[in-house]
């Protein structure tokens, strides 16, 4: 059965592996802590994490953006999405999306909005199946 929480400080050596799978960059838990601790103090982050049998399966990150447009209700951001390889098929991601999203409607947030690479034609089924449309477009660029 998979459990959906939010990540403590003793997953991130499983998140480090997890994220592997996400971008080609190693991730090192003990560089991740300094910023996890501020994520983790910081109510508008949500470092979700599904988990069978005690192994990560799956994270996303969603955070809050306060919005000065309309009736200036915030929405959610959602980054980092990932399912360990080994997990695909087992409703893992839409489980977690279903947190963030239940997440972003406690705190009134009036959309959620997520970036896909262009290549992750896979992903961009699923965001697709649980109902995000891509009627925007996003833009990235490197500061470093």
């Amino acid at each position: 059965m998979i459990e959906i929480r939010m990540l403590q400080v003793g997953d991130l050596p499983q998140l480090a592996v997890l994220y592997g799978e996400l971008v080609e960059e190693k991730s090192s838990p003990e560089a991740m802590r300094g910023t996890f601790d501020k994520i983790a103090s910081d109510d508008n982050y949500s470092l979700l994490g599904a988990f069978e049998d005690g192994r990560l399966a799956g994270s996303l990150m969603g955070v809050i953006c306060e919005d000065l447009i309309g009736e200036c209700r915030p929405f959610m951001v959602i980054e980092n999405v990932i399912v360990s390889e080994a997990f695909r098929g087992k409703k893992v991601g839409k489980l977690l999306m279903q947190e963030a999203e239940w997440v972003a409607r406690e705190r009134r947030c009036g959309y959620a909005l997520l970036v896909s690479s262009g290549f992750r034609k896979e992903a961009h089924a699923f965001y697709e199946s649980l109902g995000y449309t891509e009627n925007v477009r996003g833009f990235r660029r490197r500061l470093d």
